[in-house]
């Protein structure tokens, strides 16, 4: 799911946002379909989370407690999440875990309006799905019913830098393999996710160093790797003009703007003239394209 345009109409909304900005930014969220999407986010969190969780309780209880499988653990959690982005990502686009959702609401790929929903779907999905792990699980085993923890012998940023990793591996195997302008991938995207999803838990805080490590990968695959072909242009553009500039002179620029933007001028005469050409042409590029 992608608000790529209603993102940008946003973007240029600036502090004094108008009735119409803010109703640019709920678009589409009054809908069947995204509503839809929310509950797919719901119920793929509430799965994920019973069975993945179910797979760390130790059934052998206190007195003959069980060796610790983590490949078995990794592999429940890996193909549970496989599976419900195969269920749910032609609802949803699968995001099932908050990390995901901010990673796309930074690459334009949701709104903001939208992501508080879905986030919101995934955390109570997740408090459910565990709650009925819990009221079906005997006590005698229910131990610390999956929670991670950071090792004694680890800090605090050792512990974050660890989540950082390996958010970073799964976002950016979402982003890579989703990416419609990819003619290379032919297998499936939700075993590939699930995998990814595997081996990174094998490791084992918990909120900014996965947030970090998605948003890191999400802006690295979306403007260094793959770059959208109009931001690219638009720099590419700059940079010629600038290259074309003789060092030390100053080119006049024509402007014809109205006196919305007499502030903007203002501005420039306190820069140098290298900096005065660049802030003109992109300001007149902003109100060219309006």
């Amino acid at each position: 799911m992608s608000d790529r345009p209603a993102a940008r109409r946003w973007g240029k909304c600036g502090p004094l946002c108008t009735r119409e900005s803010i109703m640019v930014a709920f678009k589409g969220v009054w809908t069947q379909t995204f509503w839809k999407a929310v509950t797919a986010e719901f119920l793929a969190m509430l799965i994920f989370v019973l069975l993945s969780l179910g797979s760390t309780i130790n059934w052998g209880g206190a007195e003959k407690p069980l060796p610790v499988d983590m490949v078995l653990i990794s592999l429940c959690f890996g193909l549970s999440i496989a599976t419900m982005v195969q269920c749910f990502g032609h609802i949803s686009g699968g995001h099932i875990n908050p990390a995901v959702t901010v990673a796309m609401v930074c690459t334009r790929r949701i709104s903001i309006a939208k992501s508080v929903f879905y986030i919101a779907a995934q955390c109570l999905g997740a408090i459910i799905g565990a709650g009925i792990l819990y009221l079906v699980t005997p006590p005698s085993v229910v131990g610390g019913l999956g929670v991670t923890t950071v090792h004694g012998n680890l800090s605090a940023g050792h512990g974050l830098l660890v989540e950082l990793i390996i958010t970073f591996q799964l976002v950016f195997t979402i982003f890579a393999s989703c990416d419609s302008k990819r003619t290379d991938v032919t297998g499936s995207i939700a075993l590939a996710i699930g995998i990814s999803v595997a081996i990174g838990h094998l490791f084992a805080i918990y909120w900014v160093g996965p947030i970090i490590g998605a948003v890191l990968a999400g802006g690295l695959y979306e403007y260094v790797f793959c770059p959208d072909v109009e931001l690219k242009r638009r720099f590419k553009e700059a940079f010629s003009k600038a290259a074309q500039q003789t060092k030390g002179s100053y080119m006049e620029v024509e402007d014809n703007r109205s006196q919305g933007h007499a502030a903007n001028e203002s501005f420039c005469t306190f820069l140098s003239p290298h900096m005065r050409q660049h802030i003109l042409y992109f300001t007149q590029g902003s109100t060219s394209k309006k």
